[in-house]
C-alpha cells in the first residue's frame, strides 16, 4: 500500500469513528488514490484531481470528497494540494435517473450469468435481481446478513439504513425463490461460511461496492446500455426504476396515488414523503399521467 493509501485509511477510519458512514467517500476515494498510484504520483495535485474527477459520472460530487480528503492530507504533508471550490462547484440538483427497462435488466442478468467463476456470476445476477425487484439501496443489499432474510415468509429486514431507521421489505415469491437458489449455490462453494454476509465474493467474503460496481460497468457495455451526457447509468438507478414503475402501475390502475404514496415512502425508507414525490417528475410518462388525472379532476368539478 502506498503512503497516500495509508493516509486515506487513517482518514476514513477517523471520520467513521465520529459517526460518518462515508458510503460515497469510501467508494470513490480509494479509486482516486489508485489513480494516483498508477501514475506514480505520491501526493495530491489539483491537476490530477480535476483530470480524475472529469472521468467520473458526477465530477462535482467526487471532487468535493477529494477536496475534504486533500485538506486532511495537506495537514500531514503540505506538499498535497487542495482543489479550490470555485474550480468545480457542486450543484444543488439531483442527478437525472436512468430508468431501466425490463428488457435491459434481463440483458444485464444474462450477462452476469456468463461471468466466471460460477459463484461470482450467481452473486452479480442475484444482486441485480434484488435491486430491480425490491427498490433497496445498493449499500443496503451489500450489508445484508443471512439472518436478515426470511425466505420462507419472503421478508427482508434492513437495519439502520441511511436515516438510522430499520424496516421490513417484502419480496415476491419469484424473488424469494431466486435468492434461495443463490443461497444453495453459495453454500455449495463454502460449506463453512467465513462471513455472516448473504452475498459473498469469489473468496467467500462480503461483497464490497467497488468490486460489484466495476463488474457492473462491464455488464452495461455487454448489454448495449450506453453512457449518457449526464453520466453512465448507476446501480442506484434500479431504485429509481422501481419507484417509477410502482407509481406508473398505480396511475394505470387508477389508484389513489396520493393516499398510497406514503406507503411507498415507508417501503423505500425515505425520511419523509417529500423525497418520494420527487419521482413524479422523474419520468415524462408519469408527468403525463399526473396531468391527465388532474385535468379529469378539474373537469369533474366544473
Amino acid at each position: 500500500m502506498s503512503a497516500l493509501g495509508e493516509v486515506l485509511d487513517e482518514y476514513l477510519a477517523l471520520r467513521r469513528a465520529v459517526g460518518f458512514k462515508l458510503e460515497h467517500a469510501g467508494h470513490c476515494l480509494p479509486r482516486f488514490v489508485a489513480f494516483l498510484d498508477a501514475r506514480g504520483e505520491p501526493r495530491i495535485s489539483v491537476a490530477s484531481a480535476l483530470e480524475w474527477a472529469a472521468q467520473q459520472s458526477s465530477p462535482p460530487r467526487v471532487l468535493t470528497e477529494v477536496r475534504v480528503f486533500a485538506r486532511y492530507a495537506q495537514a500531514l504533508d503540505p506538499a498535497n494540494e487542495v482543489p479550490p471550490v470555485e474550480l468545480c462547484p457542486r450543484p444543488h440538483t439531483r442527478p437525472t435517473p436512468y430508468l431501466y427497462s425490463a428488457h435491459e435488466v434481463e440483458a444485464l442478468m444474462e450477462g452476469a450469468r456468463s461471468l466466471e467463476p460460477e459463484l461470482w456470476a450467481a452473486t452479480c445476477e442475484s444482486v441485480i435481481g434484488l435491486l430491480w425487484t425490491s427498490g433497496m439501496r445498493i449499500g443496503e443489499v451489500l450489508r445484508l446478513d443471512r439472518a436478515d432474510l426470511c425466505l420462507e415468509s419472503g421478508v427482508v429486514t434492513v437495519w439502520h439504513t441511511k436515516f438510522k431507521k430499520s424496516r421490513h421489505v417484502p419480496l415476491t415469491a419469484c424473488t424469494s425463490a431466486a435468492l434461495g437458489t443463490y443461497a444453495r449455490v453459495r453454500d455449495r462453494h463454502f460449506e463453512r461460511p467465513i462471513t455472516d454476509a448473504f452475498f459473498v465474493s469469489k473468496t467467500g467474503r462480503r461483497v464490497n461496492y467497488p468490486s460489484i460496481y466495476n463488474e457492473f460497468i462491464g455488464l452495461l457495455e455487454r448489454a448495449g446500455i450506453p453512457a449518457r451526457p449526464v453520466g453512465r447509468p448507476r446501480l442506484h438507478d434500479f431504485r429509481h426504476s422501481f419507484a417509477v414503475r410502482t407509481l406508473l402501475g398505480w396511475y394505470r390502475s387508477d389508484e389513489d396515488v396520493g393516499a398510497l404514496l406514503p406507503r411507498l415512502s415507508t417501503y423505500l425508507g425515505h425520511s419523509e414523503p417529500a423525497s418520494t414525490y420527487w419521482y413524479l417528475s422523474a419520468a415524462p410518462e408519469l408527468m403525463a399521467l399526473a396531468a391527465e388525472r388532474l385535468e379529469r379532476a378539474e373537469g369533474a368539478r366544473s
